[in-house]
Parts: C-alpha cells; structure tokens; sequence
C-alpha cells in the first residue's frame, strides 16, 4: 500500500511537471511573439513615421516634390500594414487603446490629400498646416513610445513568470527525488523483512 501511494505520488508529480514544462514554454513563446516582435514592429513603424516627419517638414528645400505624396502614402501603408500585424498578437486593454488611437491619426490626420496644403509655388509653404502635422505626428510618437513602454513592462512580467515556473518546478523535482529515496527504502525493509522472515522459517 505504502509503495502504491508513493507511485501514484510521482506519477502526479510527473502531470504537473508537464503542464508546467507547457506553461513555460507558452511564456517564453508569448514573450517572444508579443513582446520581441512587436519591439521590432514598433521600431519600424518609429522609421517610416520619421521619413512622413522630413518629408513634410523639408517641404521647401531644392527637391523634385513631384512624387512626395506617393512617398508619404507609401509609408503609411507601410505603417498600417505593419499595425494589422501588430493587431493579431495578444494586446493588453491600454496596448489597444494606444494603438487604435495611432491608427487614427495614420488614416485620419495624416493622410494628405493635395501636396498643395504643405506648398505652392505662389505662397511658398503652408507654416500652419506642417506645425498641424508636426503636431499629429508628435501625438502618435507619443502613441509609439507608450507602447514600447508596455512592451518592457509586460516583458518584465512574462519574465516573472517563467521565474516562478522554474522554481517551481525545480521544487518538484526535489521532492520527486525524496519520494524516489523513501521508495527504495520502503522496498529494501520490505526485501530485507522477507528476507528474515524466510531465515526464520529455515
């Protein structure tokens, strides 16, 4: 009965070694999935809103501006394309939030219908209407940087977690080791019990 109970014992132990293996390798594919990745996304998204950034700001400098609202619409879809895969990783309340409202001003504010508003040949450049870009494309930097900062955070938290895990599981196995002990030796007194009681008979 006693060797029985101490099976069953590691059996379960070795159940909750399992799910907890599992546990951490989903931390450690969500920390690099939804967090590492989406660094990468951010950074890249942080370059194409710096090239919209020059594009509207260097507006009066000696530049073929012919094709420059192409550019800017090139690195918007950019931008968005790189958001909707942003959108399919697990995203936090705030994460959403920051990054709904980035998406925002993408499509809405900085979308740039007539190279006109920024400059014309007869008024030179539109000062009002790149402070007003300027200012939307500072809002959504602001955007980027809460959500790097979410990044670090809930990497930080995933961390923690895989931490416990592995102490956890190395506290298993400690006791698994222990239950191993008592079995040999619950075995070697029932063998050596035998063992008198068929010198005894003798």
């Amino acid at each position: 009965m006693i060797i029985s109970v101490l099976l069953l014992l590691i059996y379960a132990k070795n159940l909750i070694e399992r799910q907890s293996f599992r546990s951490i390798s989903s931390t450690f594919t969500e920390v690099y999935n939804d967090r590492l990745v989406v660094v990468g996304y951010i950074f890249e998204i942080s370059e194409s809103l710096f090239q919209i950034q020059k594009l509207v700001d260097h507006c009066n400098l000696d530049y073929d501006y012919s094709k420059v609202l192409n550019e800017i619409q090139g690195q918007e879809a950019a931008i968005l394309t790189i958001i909707e895969d942003f959108e399919k990783t697990k995203l936090t309340p705030k994460e959403e939030e920051y990054l709904g409202e980035f998406k925002k001003i993408i499509v809405n504010d900085l979308n740039i219908k007539s190279y006109d508003l920024l400059y014309s040949d007869s008024n030179g450049v539109n000062i009002n209407q790149v402070k007003l870009y300027d200012q939307k494309i500072s809002l959504a930097r602001k955007d980027l940087d809460n959500l790097n900062n979410i990044q670090l955070e809930e990497g930080e938290k995933l961390i923690s977690k895989a931490k416990v895990l592995i102490n956890r599981s190395q506290i298993w196995a400690q006791f698994e080791v222990a239950l191993l002990i008592i079995l040999i030796i619950v075995m070697f007194l029932l063998v050596f019990r035998k063992s008198e009681d068929t010198k005894g008979m003798i």
